[in-house]
């Protein structure tokens, strides 16, 4: 359970991250919402999930699902560049990622 407490809190760091580029500054009231809730849900699922998971392996988690989801939607959504080297280096955390579930 805790595993799919700290997924779904990755997924709300993402939400967050990329909500910040629709609050225009905190100055659009429903993207500013939405953000804020994202952030505050993304803390508490992570919270919980520290309850049973390593602190290290749980940060490491929730910051390289965060990492990669906003990296990944900001090239499909908002234009960023998807050049060889940054793919790879996506992988990379992915690879990272995996690692630390497998040895968790």
């Amino acid at each position: 359970m805790a595993w799919t407490l700290l997924f779904v809190a990755g997924l709300m760091e993402i939400g967050w991250a990329i909500g910040l580029k629709y609050t225009d500054g905190f100055t659009r009231l429903v993207p500013s919402v939405l953000t804020l809730t994202s952030m505050l849900a993304s803390v508490v699922l992570l919270g919980l999930a520290l309850k049973t998971l390593p602190v290290g392996t749980a940060y490491a988690v929730w910051t390289g699902i965060g990492t990669v989801g906003t990296a990944l939607l900001g090239i499909w959504l908002l234009g960023d560049p998807a050049t060889l080297l940054r793919l790879a280096c996506i992988g990379l955390i992915v690879a990272g990622i995996v690692g630390l579930k497998v040895v968790t």
